[in-house]
């Protein structure tokens, strides 16, 4: 089953992927790794998840804002892979920034958010590895920040 129908299947549409906002490139390639910057929180009508998770926002929010971060990475990953999402063998690893208090100790559950819906997709070529940070703020008050890295077979 092509990861396209699989996304049709599950009735997911992937966000328009977004052009980067300062002094970097989206995606780079080297060698047969895609590398895809941070991609923010924002929802399905494109306006910022903002806040900080554990006080403004729930875990299950902050999580959502996660999952809408991995559809992000996704669609930059498909723009990468001149349109073709079976060009991914692998989701190699995902790093998540959670905008959260002092006090909130479950990030890991926050960024599930992205790392079950990419598995979800991919299937066993989502499976990755992966780290979740507390920060202190993010760019423009946002909830949630995840950048990844893809393995790709362009040939």
């Amino acid at each position: 089953v092509s990861i396209e129908t699989k996304l049709k299947e599950l009735n997911i549409k992937l966000p328009e992927p977004k052009a980067p906002v300062g002094a970097y490139v989206a995606t780079k390639i080297v060698g047969n790794l895609l590398f895809i910057s941070g991609q923010i929180s924002i929802d399905e009508n494109n306006n910022l998840i903002k806040g900080k998770v554990g006080r403004e926002l729930t875990l299950e929010q902050g999580y959502n804002a996660a999952q809408r971060c991995g559809l992000s990475l996704l669609a930059h990953a498909k723009k990468a892979c001149m349109e073709d999402l079976d060009k991914i063998t692998s989701c190699v690893k995902l790093t998540g920034y959670v905008n959260s208090t002092d006090d909130f100790t479950d990030q890991p559950k926050v960024i599930n958010g992205a790392s079950d819906i990419i598995s979800k997709i991919l299937g066993k070529k989502g499976h990755h590895t992966r780290a979740a940070v507390s920060v202190n703020s993010l760019p423009l008050g946002v909830a949630v920040e995840i950048d990844g890295i893809f393995e790709i077979n362009l040939n």
